[in-house]
Protein backbone atom coordinates (compact mmCIF):
# COMPACT_ATOMS: atom_id res chain seq x y z
CA UNK A 1 0.00 0.00 0.00
CA UNK A 2 1.46 3.16 -0.79
CA UNK A 3 0.11 6.70 0.68
CA UNK A 4 -0.27 10.24 -0.95
CA UNK A 5 -1.61 11.09 -4.32
CA UNK A 6 -1.91 7.68 -6.88
CA UNK A 7 -0.26 7.53 -9.93
CA UNK A 8 -0.77 4.97 -12.72
CA UNK A 9 2.22 2.45 -11.89
CA UNK A 10 0.40 2.45 -8.45
CA UNK A 11 -1.40 -0.79 -9.68
CA UNK A 12 -5.01 -1.65 -8.08
CA UNK A 13 -6.14 1.92 -6.69
CA UNK A 14 -9.79 2.11 -4.64
CA UNK A 15 -10.03 5.62 -3.96
CA UNK A 16 -13.14 6.43 -1.16
CA UNK A 17 -15.29 3.56 -2.53
CA UNK A 18 -18.51 2.94 -1.74
CA UNK A 19 -21.05 0.61 -2.52
CA UNK A 20 -24.90 -0.24 -1.65
CA UNK A 21 -27.47 -3.08 -2.88
CA UNK A 22 -31.14 -2.57 -2.73
CA UNK A 23 -32.56 -3.86 0.29
CA UNK A 24 -36.60 -4.49 1.57
CA UNK A 25 -36.78 -0.71 2.49
CA UNK A 26 -36.10 1.44 -1.14
CA UNK A 27 -35.90 4.58 0.85
CA UNK A 28 -32.56 2.26 3.20
CA UNK A 29 -30.15 0.09 0.64
CA UNK A 30 -27.64 -1.90 2.09
CA UNK A 31 -24.61 -0.18 2.55
CA UNK A 32 -21.67 -3.13 1.53
CA UNK A 33 -18.50 -0.90 1.83
CA UNK A 34 -18.09 2.69 2.49
CA UNK A 35 -15.01 4.77 2.18
CA UNK A 36 -12.70 1.92 1.30
CA UNK A 37 -8.95 3.68 0.06
CA UNK A 38 -6.39 1.67 -0.70
CA UNK A 39 -3.64 0.83 -3.52
CA UNK A 40 -2.19 -2.41 -4.09
CA UNK A 41 1.23 -1.88 -5.80
CA UNK A 42 2.00 -3.99 -8.57
CA UNK A 43 3.57 -7.47 -8.29
CA UNK A 44 2.53 -7.51 -4.54
CA UNK A 45 0.60 -9.88 -3.05
CA UNK A 46 -2.08 -8.72 -0.29
CA UNK A 47 -4.85 -10.55 1.57
CA UNK A 48 -8.15 -9.18 2.32
CA UNK A 49 -9.30 -10.42 6.31
CA UNK A 50 -12.09 -9.83 7.50
CA UNK A 51 -15.54 -11.46 9.34
CA UNK A 52 -18.76 -12.93 7.27
CA UNK A 53 -20.53 -9.46 5.83
CA UNK A 54 -17.72 -7.37 5.34
CA UNK A 55 -17.96 -6.87 1.69
CA UNK A 56 -14.66 -8.85 0.71
CA UNK A 57 -16.36 -10.43 -2.35
CA UNK A 58 -17.75 -7.20 -3.43
CA UNK A 59 -14.34 -5.65 -3.48
CA UNK A 60 -13.37 -8.36 -5.84
CA UNK A 61 -16.48 -7.38 -7.80
CA UNK A 62 -15.33 -4.09 -8.58
CA UNK A 63 -11.49 -4.62 -9.16
CA UNK A 64 -12.54 -6.59 -11.98
CA UNK A 65 -15.42 -4.19 -13.73
CA UNK A 66 -17.82 -6.82 -12.71
CA UNK A 67 -19.48 -4.06 -10.73
CA UNK A 68 -19.49 -0.02 -10.31
CA UNK A 69 -19.00 1.99 -7.04
CA UNK A 70 -21.35 3.99 -6.29
CA UNK A 71 -18.88 6.60 -5.11
CA UNK A 72 -15.50 7.14 -5.68
CA UNK A 73 -13.08 5.08 -8.33
CA UNK A 74 -11.53 1.87 -9.13
CA UNK A 75 -8.00 2.17 -11.32
CA UNK A 76 -6.18 -1.04 -12.49
CA UNK A 77 -2.81 0.52 -14.01
CA UNK A 78 -4.48 3.67 -14.47
CA UNK A 79 -7.55 2.45 -16.39
CA UNK A 80 -10.49 1.86 -15.14
CA UNK A 81 -11.20 -1.75 -14.76
CA UNK A 82 -12.81 -4.34 -17.55
CA UNK A 83 -13.46 -7.80 -17.12
CA UNK A 84 -11.11 -9.24 -19.80
CA UNK A 85 -7.62 -11.21 -19.86
CA UNK A 86 -5.31 -8.68 -17.73
CA UNK A 87 -7.40 -9.66 -14.66
CA UNK A 88 -7.87 -13.17 -13.67
CA UNK A 89 -10.62 -14.56 -11.19
CA UNK A 90 -10.34 -17.13 -8.78
CA UNK A 91 -13.60 -18.19 -7.04
CA UNK A 92 -14.30 -20.42 -4.38
CA UNK A 93 -17.04 -22.48 -6.28
CA UNK A 94 -14.61 -23.40 -9.16
CA UNK A 95 -16.82 -22.91 -11.77
CA UNK A 96 -15.54 -25.26 -14.18
CA UNK A 97 -17.63 -26.12 -17.69
CA UNK A 98 -18.94 -29.29 -16.91
CA UNK A 99 -19.18 -30.67 -20.11
CA UNK A 100 -15.66 -29.91 -21.19
CA UNK A 101 -12.35 -31.28 -20.13
CA UNK A 102 -9.31 -29.89 -18.24
CA UNK A 103 -7.60 -28.65 -21.73
CA UNK A 104 -11.11 -27.28 -22.85
CA UNK A 105 -11.69 -25.49 -19.36
CA UNK A 106 -8.32 -23.70 -19.72
CA UNK A 107 -8.33 -23.11 -23.45
CA UNK A 108 -11.97 -21.17 -22.54
CA UNK A 109 -10.07 -18.04 -21.00
CA UNK A 110 -7.97 -17.77 -24.08
CA UNK A 111 -10.54 -17.80 -26.65
CA UNK A 112 -10.20 -13.97 -27.40
CA UNK A 113 -6.43 -13.89 -27.60
CA UNK A 114 -6.49 -14.16 -31.38
CA UNK A 115 -4.13 -16.93 -30.84
CA UNK A 116 -2.97 -19.78 -33.66
CA UNK A 117 -3.89 -23.27 -32.66
CA UNK A 118 -0.36 -23.68 -32.23
CA UNK A 119 -0.27 -20.78 -29.77
CA UNK A 120 -3.06 -22.19 -28.11
CA UNK A 121 -2.21 -25.60 -27.53
CA UNK A 122 1.03 -24.85 -25.94
CA UNK A 123 -0.23 -22.06 -23.36
CA UNK A 124 -2.79 -25.51 -22.88
CA UNK A 125 -0.29 -27.95 -22.11
CA UNK A 126 1.84 -25.27 -20.16
CA UNK A 127 -0.60 -24.16 -17.58
CA UNK A 128 -1.26 -27.62 -17.29
CA UNK A 129 1.75 -28.79 -16.69
CA UNK A 130 2.14 -26.02 -14.42
CA UNK A 131 -0.68 -27.58 -11.94
CA UNK A 132 0.39 -30.47 -12.20
CA UNK A 133 -2.64 -32.06 -14.33
CA UNK A 134 -0.67 -34.02 -17.21
CA UNK A 135 -2.64 -37.07 -16.76
CA UNK A 136 -5.72 -35.79 -16.49
CA UNK A 137 -5.61 -33.22 -19.66
CA UNK A 138 -8.24 -34.98 -20.97
CA UNK A 139 -10.36 -35.54 -17.55
CA UNK A 140 -14.12 -33.81 -16.89
CA UNK A 141 -14.31 -32.19 -13.65
CA UNK A 142 -16.74 -34.43 -12.40
CA UNK A 143 -13.95 -36.88 -12.44
CA UNK A 144 -11.52 -34.99 -10.49
CA UNK A 145 -11.23 -34.07 -7.02
CA UNK A 146 -11.68 -30.84 -5.33
CA UNK A 147 -7.91 -30.05 -5.33
CA UNK A 148 -7.97 -31.11 -8.88
CA UNK A 149 -10.84 -29.07 -9.90
CA UNK A 150 -9.30 -25.75 -8.09
CA UNK A 151 -5.96 -26.42 -10.14
CA UNK A 152 -8.04 -26.38 -13.29
CA UNK A 153 -9.79 -22.96 -12.10
CA UNK A 154 -6.41 -21.44 -11.35
CA UNK A 155 -4.85 -22.72 -14.74
CA UNK A 156 -7.68 -21.04 -16.17
CA UNK A 157 -6.98 -17.29 -14.54
CA UNK A 158 -3.47 -18.06 -15.18
CA UNK A 159 -3.34 -18.67 -19.12
CA UNK A 160 -3.89 -15.48 -20.19
CA UNK A 161 -1.48 -14.47 -17.93
CA UNK A 162 -3.07 -11.42 -16.19
CA UNK A 163 -1.34 -8.56 -14.57
CA UNK A 164 -4.23 -8.51 -11.85
CA UNK A 165 -5.20 -12.15 -10.12
CA UNK A 166 -8.46 -11.87 -7.70
CA UNK A 167 -8.68 -14.49 -5.42
CA UNK A 168 -11.98 -15.06 -3.65
CA UNK A 169 -11.65 -17.78 -0.65
CA UNK A 170 -10.12 -20.15 -3.25
CA UNK A 171 -9.25 -22.98 -0.93
CA UNK A 172 -11.91 -22.66 1.44
CA UNK A 173 -13.70 -25.54 0.10
CA UNK A 174 -11.17 -28.13 -0.33
CA UNK A 175 -9.43 -30.27 2.86
CA UNK A 176 -6.64 -29.06 4.99
CA UNK A 177 -3.83 -31.00 3.47
CA UNK A 178 -4.48 -29.98 -0.31
CA UNK A 179 -5.63 -26.28 1.72
CA UNK A 180 -2.12 -26.48 2.56
CA UNK A 181 -0.34 -28.12 -0.92
CA UNK A 182 -2.36 -25.50 -2.87
CA UNK A 183 -1.16 -22.40 -0.79
CA UNK A 184 2.66 -23.41 -1.46
CA UNK A 185 1.50 -24.21 -5.20
CA UNK A 186 -0.08 -20.70 -5.65
CA UNK A 187 3.37 -19.21 -3.93
CA UNK A 188 5.69 -21.14 -6.28
CA UNK A 189 3.85 -19.73 -9.10
CA UNK A 190 3.37 -15.99 -7.60
CA UNK A 191 7.23 -16.35 -6.97
CA UNK A 192 7.89 -16.79 -10.62
CA UNK A 193 4.76 -14.52 -12.53
CA UNK A 194 4.97 -11.89 -10.12
CA UNK A 195 1.56 -10.71 -10.65
CA UNK A 196 -0.41 -8.17 -8.66
CA UNK A 197 -2.57 -10.46 -6.46
CA UNK A 198 -5.69 -9.54 -4.14
CA UNK A 199 -6.59 -12.66 -2.09
CA UNK A 200 -9.64 -12.73 -0.03
CA UNK A 201 -10.04 -15.26 3.11
CA UNK A 202 -11.68 -15.87 6.55
CA UNK A 203 -8.74 -17.27 7.53
CA UNK A 204 -5.78 -15.49 9.94
CA UNK A 205 -3.12 -18.47 9.00
CA UNK A 206 -3.71 -18.48 5.52
CA UNK A 207 -3.41 -14.59 5.16
CA UNK A 208 -0.17 -14.44 7.00
CA UNK A 209 1.38 -17.68 5.33
CA UNK A 210 0.84 -15.88 2.10
CA UNK A 211 0.45 -11.87 1.91
CA UNK A 212 3.09 -9.46 1.84
CA UNK A 213 0.62 -7.42 3.41
CA UNK A 214 -3.20 -7.71 5.09
CA UNK A 215 -5.89 -5.73 5.04
CA UNK A 216 -8.30 -5.87 8.17
CA UNK A 217 -12.06 -5.19 7.32
CA UNK A 218 -14.79 -4.40 9.65
CA UNK A 219 -18.00 -5.32 8.79
CA UNK A 220 -21.46 -3.40 8.30
CA UNK A 221 -20.68 -1.55 6.34
CA UNK A 222 -17.17 -2.88 5.06
CA UNK A 223 -14.22 -0.27 6.04
CA UNK A 224 -10.32 -0.73 6.22
CA UNK A 225 -9.48 -0.71 10.11
CA UNK A 226 -6.00 -1.08 9.30
CA UNK A 227 -3.11 -2.49 6.55
CA UNK A 228 -0.69 -4.98 8.18
CA UNK A 229 2.76 -5.67 6.43
CA UNK A 230 3.73 -9.12 7.24
CA UNK A 231 7.44 -8.92 7.84
CA UNK A 232 8.56 -12.92 7.63
CA UNK A 233 11.04 -14.42 5.41
CA UNK A 234 9.58 -15.89 1.98
CA UNK A 235 9.31 -19.11 1.32
CA UNK A 236 7.26 -19.15 4.14
CA UNK A 237 6.75 -22.82 4.34
CA UNK A 238 9.93 -24.11 4.15
CA UNK A 239 10.17 -23.65 8.06
CA UNK A 240 8.39 -23.39 10.82
CA UNK A 241 7.17 -19.68 11.03
CA UNK A 242 4.30 -20.43 13.73
CA UNK A 243 7.04 -20.29 16.21
CA UNK A 244 8.45 -17.41 15.35
CA UNK A 245 7.72 -14.43 17.92
CA UNK A 246 6.76 -11.93 14.52
CA UNK A 247 4.37 -14.72 13.61
CA UNK A 248 2.74 -15.05 16.62
CA UNK A 249 2.39 -11.33 17.88
CA UNK A 250 1.07 -10.96 13.88
CA UNK A 251 -1.53 -13.80 14.67
CA UNK A 252 -2.76 -13.19 18.22
CA UNK A 253 -3.27 -9.32 17.27
CA UNK A 254 -4.81 -10.16 13.93
CA UNK A 255 -7.28 -13.30 15.87
CA UNK A 256 -8.07 -10.43 18.76
CA UNK A 257 -9.41 -7.80 16.34
CA UNK A 258 -11.24 -10.62 14.26
CA UNK A 259 -13.43 -11.43 17.27
CA UNK A 260 -13.59 -7.68 18.41
CA UNK A 261 -15.00 -7.25 14.55
CA UNK A 262 -17.14 -10.13 14.67
CA UNK A 263 -18.74 -9.40 18.18
CA UNK A 264 -19.25 -5.48 17.59
CA UNK A 265 -21.04 -6.41 14.22
CA UNK A 266 -24.98 -5.10 15.10
CA UNK A 267 -26.45 -7.49 12.97
CA UNK A 268 -24.12 -10.82 14.62
CA UNK A 269 -26.24 -13.92 15.63
CA UNK A 270 -23.84 -14.52 17.79
CA UNK A 271 -24.68 -14.97 22.08
CA UNK A 272 -28.21 -15.27 20.99
CA UNK A 273 -27.77 -11.45 19.37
Amino acid sequence: MTGGQPTPQDGVVFDRVGKSFPSGDKNNPTVVLHEISLTVAPGRFVAVLGPSGCGKTTLLRLADGLSRPDTGSVRIFGRPPQPGPDIGFVFQSFRLIPWASVAQNIAFGLADLGLSKRELDDRVAHHINLVGLTRVANAFPASLSGGMRQRVALARALAPDPRVLLMDEPFASIDAQTRELMQIELLKIWAQRQSTVIFVTHSVDEAILLADQIVLLAPRPGRVVEVLDVDLKRPRWVFDTQTLPQYLELKNHLSAQMRKLVLSDPSSDFFGR
